[in-house]
């Protein structure tokens, strides 16, 4: 496995799985300043991100922007074609049905996610929804992730 250093040699180097999922985590902290439920994707191909997400269902009054189809559709649009078979999404959540099932359109090589989702997340629901070659890690950063959405639904029940 190759690990990331940046040159600042008192700080540990760290996996390309925990570097990518922080930088999904900037994005769902970006959807929580935006009063979105926060989750944060990116795409990554070769060692770059190609593509960003994070929830835009109250923004765009659309069900179907989750942080998954924003970074995804961004990484197409990079790429310049519709299929991401060297590509690694990661996102700080569980991908639901959709969005795992956009995953297989794209044909998206790796999943790495944070945080499970027990109650919409693909794997609980239906595992056969993403392409037979994609790769599937879970648990990364696994109690930021979860404490991030947890913490937004807490602060939302104590408003109402």
């Amino acid at each position: 496995m190759q690990y990331y250093n940046f040159g600042d040699d008192e700080q540990p180097a760290v996996s390309p799985d925990d570097f990518f999922m922080n930088e999904a985590l900037k994005e769902a902290r970006q959807a929580l300043k935006e009063d979105e439920i926060p989750i944060g994707a990116v795409v990554v191909c070769k060692g770059k991100i190609i593509g960003r997400g994070h929830n835009l269902t109250e923004r765009l009054n659309d069900v179907s922007a989750h942080a998954e189809m924003q970074a995804l559709t961004a990484a197409a649009n990079y790429m310049g074609g519709k299929y991401l078979p060297d590509c690694t999404l990661y996102v700080t959540l569980e991908p639901c049905v959709m969005c795992a099932g956009a995953s297989y359109w794209f044909q998206i090589g790796r999943i790495v996610f944070g945080a499970y989702d027990a109650r919409m997340g693909f794997g609980r629901l239906n595992q056969s929804v993403t392409h037979p070659k994609t790769l599937i890690t879970g648990g990364i950063h696994e109690n930021e992730c979860s404490q991030l959405v947890k913490d937004f639904f807490k602060s939302k029940r104590k408003r109402k």
